[in-house]
């Protein structure tokens, strides 16, 4: 779905607001092997506080989820980079399953990556993605049993998403060693490409990662940061965070 070595960058959907949200998803295009674009909820309740507050000021500026579909559309016409679509399973409940993956067809997504959705509780969602031509993407975690990481490997069409550490989402100073323990087992079992995620901020973080096996690194609240710090005007930061971070 990505080329190995690639960043993945995530951003939220509507933060500041949804024209700015195309923007940003312009510029970290030129650098991307596959972008995350998150869905706002009230309750994300795997994300840390630099995610969590984009969700929320993109709910408080009006975030309707009609307009993510939009995006994509704008967003497909001059760009042939995956698209993944990360939601908690709550919107999608609310706005219709069949509906949503319809709708996420259309608009030229790629995947879709429901947070709090186990392979145990998915198998309506697994088939909705097939009709509607959709990849999959679960995460495992560090404590993940081999036989459960296998189930996920199977159920991903799109990649494996490691969680690099135990807790929330959020830019921290080093790699846990569970992260490369997580990796190294799952290189052994998962046949789908696998990435890393939670945490990575920094050049050395992606370097790390993809030489013990990463095929791709998620970046997110390093990015989410400059936004909520620049607001409308982080495409110049996002650019050179994203420059920087490359390795390919």
């Amino acid at each position: 779905m990505f080329p190995s070595g690639s960043i993945i960058p995530y951003i939220t959907a509507g933060d500041p607001d949804m024209g700015s949200t195309l923007k940003f998803l312009q510029v970290i295009d030129d650098y991307a092997g596959a972008i995350e674009l998150g869905i706002p909820f009230s309750d994300p309740m795997a994300d840390g506080a630099t995610i969590q507050l984009s969700h929320h000021r993109a709910l408080k500026a009006g975030f309707k989820l009609e307009r993510v579909f939009q995006v994509a559309r704008e967003f497909r016409k001059d760009s042939e980079t995956p698209l993944v679509l990360m939601s908690y399973y709550n919107p999608i409940y609310r706005f219709g399953p069949e509906k949503f993956m319809e709708k996420v067809h259309e608009s030229g997504v790629d995947a879709l990556l429901v947070v709090d959705l186990p392979i145990t509780h998915a198998q309506e969602f697994l088939e909705k993605a097939r009709e509607f031509s959709l990849k999959t993407v679960f995460l495992a975690s560090p404590n993940t049993p081999d036989e459960r990481l296998a189930a996920i490997d199977k159920a991903s069409t799109g990649f494996v998403y490691l969680i690099s550490t135990y807790g929330t989402t959020g830019a921290r100073d080093k790699i846990s060693s569970h992260a490369f323990d997580l990796l190294r087992r799952a290189r052994k079992i998962c046949r789908r490409k696998i990435a890393v995620g939670f945490g990575v901020s920094r050049r050395e973080h992606v370097e790390n990662l993809i030489k013990e096996g990463a095929d791709g690194v998620v970046v997110g609240s390093a990015l989410v940061a400059l936004i909520e710090n620049l607001g409308k005007s982080a495409e110049d930061a996002l650019r050179k965070k994203m420059m920087e971070l490359s390795v390919l």
